[in-house]
């Protein structure tokens, strides 16, 4: 990559649990440059380890409108009084105060990682006006860019189309999974004798089959559903299992670091990627989970959506739900369940694609994106 650069990586959360941009912040540093990755400090923020320094604003406002206007200003005003040769912005929401800063810096080289099709997202639908807003920060600043990558090649071929512009794919794929030890099932207080199923990840929300993958726990007798992460579904969720007294078979466990969710991961016989496609960001998702999945070599159910399905047919490491509903959930579980055989062709299916879908052959990608000539 050339000479050593100073880059400044920015995004909007909490910097704790966002594998994609830690990965590429190290991918930087072995390349020779300098890190600094900004983000806020929320109060339930976990704490920062990392091999490069950290910036955390705390903000006045944590959502809505206000929060992105004063996130993107505290980073503009941050951004400009520093010396930069690399600014990368992860997903819309940063995109604008990077932009803006690139006006007031020589020699600066923008880098924008979509990580996914913001415009067309479920927090956006039926809301016009924010939508029209964050559209027309899109159409403005996209088509001046050089260079734009994204996380897979559905949403690729979309801006392509939509911007005449280059586009390339780094797909969110984890590095290959080395634990040094185990953690058994008692130590990670997961029921030992039962069948173990599990939904994970910082996007645990409304329309992400969560509801109904808990729900159909009251026919699984045999069955233990983690659901192991954050999101804006988990406080109904909590409460309806209370309601429908699941309390032995839903178990729920916060949002923790990469290397320990992983071990949850590890144990469970099925993961679920049960997203359904109520906008086009959905349709043409390809979420961490379903990757997290097939390195820890759990077989995946997951719904009709382009990309997923695609990866699971791909390599046969799980199973596609034609219509999730909860009698339809339920049956297609039991069914799996029903044959231990093909269960575990598929583990060891997944074993065998991790060897193809890994970080290490994702940066062949990305250290093209990032030469510094041109």
């Amino acid at each position: 990559m050339g000479k050593r650069m100073k880059a400044y990586v920015s995004v909007t959360n909490d910097l704790s649990t966002d594998n994609r941009v830690n990965k590429i912040c190290a991918f930087l540093i072995e390349n020779g440059h300098e890190v600094i990755l900004v983000g806020r400090k929320r109060k339930d923020s976990l704490e920062l380890k990392r091999e490069y320094k950290t910036k955390r604003f705390s903000l006045l406002f944590n959502t809505g409108p206000l929060f992105y206007a004063e996130y993107n200003f505290r980073l503009f005003l941050y951004l400009i009084v520093r010396r930069a040769d690399i600014l990368v912005s992860n997903d819309l929401d940063t995109l604008l105060a990077n932009y803006a800063a690139t006006k007031f810096k020589i020699n600066v080289k923008l880098f924008y990682d979509s990580h996914e099709y913001f415009t067309e997202s479920a927090e956006l639908v039926g809301r016009d006006r924010v939508r029209s807003f964050w559209l027309g920060i899109e159409a403005w600043i996209l088509p001046k860019l050089k260079h734009v990558y994204t996380v897979n090649e559905s949403i690729a071929q979309v801006y392509k189309k939509k911007y005449k512009i280059p586009v390339s794919v780094v797909r969110n794929i984890p590095l290959l999974w080395k634990p040094e030890k185990i953690a058994s099932k008692k130590e990670l207080s997961i029921p030992e004798y039962k069948t173990i199923l599990i939904i994970q990840g910082a996007g645990i929300n409304v329309n992400r089959g969560a509801e109904e993958a808990l729900m159909a726990m009251k026919q699984l007798d045999s069955c233990c559903l983690l659901i192991v992460g954050a999101g804006d579904v988990v406080l109904k969720l909590k409460q309806m299992r209370k309601e429908e007294s699941l309390q032995d078979r839903v178990l729920f466990f916060d949002k923790m670091p990469y290397q320990k969710l992983m071990q949850y991961t590890y144990h469970a016989d099925l993961g679920l990627a049960l997203d359904k496609p109520v906008c086009l960001n959905y349709k043409l998702a390809l979420p961490n989970k379903v990757f997290d999945y097939l390195h820890a070599g759990t077989p995946i159910l997951c719904t009709k959506l382009d990309e997923i399905e695609k990866l699971v047919l791909r390599y046969n490491i799980g199973f596609v739900i034609d219509e999730l509903t909860i009698s339809g959930l339920t049956e297609k579980i039991n069914m799996i369940l029903s044959n231990p055989e093909k269960l575990e062709e598929m583990k060891e299916n997944c074993k065998q694609a991790a060897g193809a879908e890994n970080w290490e052959n994702e940066l062949l990608s990305l250290k093209n994106i990032y030469k510094t000539d041109g």
